[in-house]
């Protein structure tokens, strides 16, 4: 990981919740700078930190914000959306029948053949190879057992699972809002 006092490319903005905890870790909550300058003028957010760069109209100039905070809190206690990306983020990006990460797919523990449906109960993360290998067979016959149980994660497991997968590139200003154990590079 690599933190940088520069500002990142497309000067972004860390979004924090109102209680100034991220509103995601993976993918980190970051805005355009764009979308920010909105957000700031709809009174919606309160500037935390800014970058040095500043943008200017005839009559207005501000400094790019580089970390905001919510004025309203968003709860974050609403069931995740069952999406691809949230699977893949609850079973840790990894193939849940041999453990790799490569060429990842989503697999119907029983194949919707056998009257499987598309749940969090029912689906797991796995490679194309083994994905293949157990074809519409049940785990018993096919002798592949997920290595957990599928279920439906919480918000909370989701965010924390995220905090595994840091970005490669950090601005400075958002460390003091960010919780991962990492080594900082010069």
């Amino acid at each position: 990981m690599q933190v940088s006092s520069r500002a990142p490319s497309g000067w972004p903005c860390l979004v924090l919740n109102a209680d100034f905890r991220p509103l995601s870790y993976y993918p980190l909550s970051l805005w355009p700078w764009q979308d920010v300058i909105k957000a700031v003028f709809l009174d919606r957010v309160d500037v935390v930190s800014t970058y040095d760069q500043v943008v200017r109209s005839p009559r207005f100039e501000m400094k790019l914000p580089s970390v905001v905070s919510l004025k309203n809190y968003v709860t974050q206690d609403r069931p995740p959306a069952f999406t691809r990306f949230n699977l893949f983020l609850r079973d840790g990006f990894s193939c849940q029948y041999c453990a790799k990460g490569e060429e990842l797919t989503f697999d119907h523990v029983i194949p919707r053949s056998r009257g499987g449906r598309t749940t969090w109960e029912n689906i797991v993360t796995a490679c194309a190879r083994c994905n293949l290998q157990k074809g519409g067979r049940t785990p018993h016959e096919a002798h592949m057992h997920p290595r957990q149980k599928p279920r439906r994660p919480s918000a909370y497991e989701l965010q924390d699972r995220g905090r595994k997968f840091p970005p490669h590139h950090l601005h400075e200003s958002w460390l003091d809002y960010l919780y991962w154990d990492i080594e900082l590079e010069a």
